[in-house]
């Protein structure tokens, strides 16, 4: 008997996502905000419970989509997009848009379901983490830059306004991560994933927290899929006898640049990391090339030190 009576492709945007339903011709766009999910939702509400929905990882963007359908206890699986590039060569279309990529996925779906593992969230409250955490980006994005205006003003009324707003702004942050603790403090696996990633030399409250909430695969993937889901994987470029300069490159842009101020915390400590950085400056390394580096192994080591918890 089948698992599923419907297949259904999710290509997500960072501003839209596409849907299609294996079998059928046409597909639909929606807004990917709470506004667009909810539409979504509603519109197939009566096929969603019998549904294997399929997306990609998308740096980050599918996962408010990801965790509402999770929200709803509707089956969803969260493609590795290398295997997906893969299927739809095989298809021999070389003709891309967001709409065949849709349909792609949902026939993805249709073909490997028996082999498909459903995505299972880290945590009841994932939904709620991750738009707590989304919003404290944004918040602080916002105080930074109400940091850098008040440089320049010179009247005194603006400045005042400047500096009420990144009081507001500050303790928003505060409250947001006062919820986020409390959150994480009342799930006891995430409480306990928590103070083993603070082990780590670089690693705070707000590093963990995220790590948590933006990567839930940590310590369920390998070494090296730890580093190209986070774009610290330095990626070959060879050709005959000429071996290229190797960037790094993608990955999901919340916990980059996460791991950057992690790495920097590192490197300024006394810690093994430090001298890893430093003997790789002394190597002739670039700074940038060096913390990338420190970034790659301290999200390798928290990886391998989440392993134990992989089957709870």
């Amino acid at each position: 008997m089948a698992l599923y009576t419907n297949f259904i492709g999710l290509d997500i945007g960072k501003f839209n996502f596409v849907v299609a339903v294996n079998g059928n011709k046409k597909t639909e766009e929606y807004e990917n905000n709470n506004s667009g999910i909810m539409l979504f939702l509603k519109k197939y509400k009566n096929i969603l419970p019998n549904s294997l929905c399929v997306l990609e990882t998308t740096g980050g963007y599918e996962m408010r989509l990801l965790l509402a359908l999770c929200d709803k206890n509707y089956s969803v699986h969260r493609a590795n997009t290398r295997h997906v590039k893969n299927f739809i060569r095989s298809l021999g279309n070389a003709a891309k848009t967001d709409s065949l990529d849709a349909k792609a996925l949902a026939l993805y779906g249709h073909e490997r379901s028996g082999r498909l593992e459903k995505f299972i969230p880290s945590s009841k409250k994932a939904l709620e983490l991750y738009e707590l955490s989304q919003r404290r980006k944004d918040l602080k994005k916002m105080l930074i830059a109400e940091k850098n205006r008040i440089q320049a003003p010179k009247v005194d009324l603006v400045k005042v306004s400047f500096s009420e707003m990144i009081n507001i702004l500050t303790n928003q942050i505060e409250a947001i991560d006062k919820e986020i603790n409390k959150l994480i403090a009342e799930d006891e696996v995430l409480k306990a994933k928590k103070e083993v990633l603070k082990t780590i030399k670089g690693i705070g409250d707000v590093v963990a927290n995220e790590l948590l909430i933006f990567m839930p695969e940590l310590g369920k993937i390998n070494r090296r899929q730890a580093a190209s889901l986070t774009g610290l994987a330095p990626k070959a470029n060879d050709s005959g006898t000429v071996n290229g300069y190797r960037r790094t490159s993608k990955g999901r842009s919340e916990i980059k640049s996460i791991l950057f101020l992690a790495a920097m915390a590192a490197r300024n400590s006394n810690s093994e990391f430090k001298s890893f950085y430093i003997k790789l400056i002394n190597k002739g390394k670039k700074k940038m090339v060096a913390l990338v580096a420190l970034a790659r192994k301290i999200i390798v080591i928290a990886n391998a030190k989440l392993k134990p918890f992989a089957t709870i």
